[in-house]
């Protein structure tokens, strides 16, 4: 496929050093750089890990830990009280 590409400056500069180091063709050198580029671009980044810092709380005394629904009921109770 025959296209007019504008190069950034800076990436015209990098490509012309590469065509004189490799003595490949510049149009090789182009494909070969938009092939490795393109895959890096649709390739998602590494998802870092994600870990949280557990803390003691405590426990509340008289609850059941066993029966969420009294614990959301409490918990409302104690919101509207």
């Amino acid at each position: 496929m025959r296209t007019t590409l504008t190069l950034d400056p800076d990436v015209a500069a990098k490509a012309k050093r590469a065509t004189a180091r490799t003595g490949l063709p510049f149009k090789s050198v182009i494909n070969q750089a938009l092939r490795l580029g393109i895959e890096e671009v649709m390739s998602p980044p590494a998802a870092r890990p994600y870990r949280t810092q557990p803390h003691p709380m405590g426990l509340k005394p008289g609850l059941s830990y066993d029966n969420v629904a009294e614990l959301l009921a409490v918990a409302e109770e104690e919101a509207h009280g």
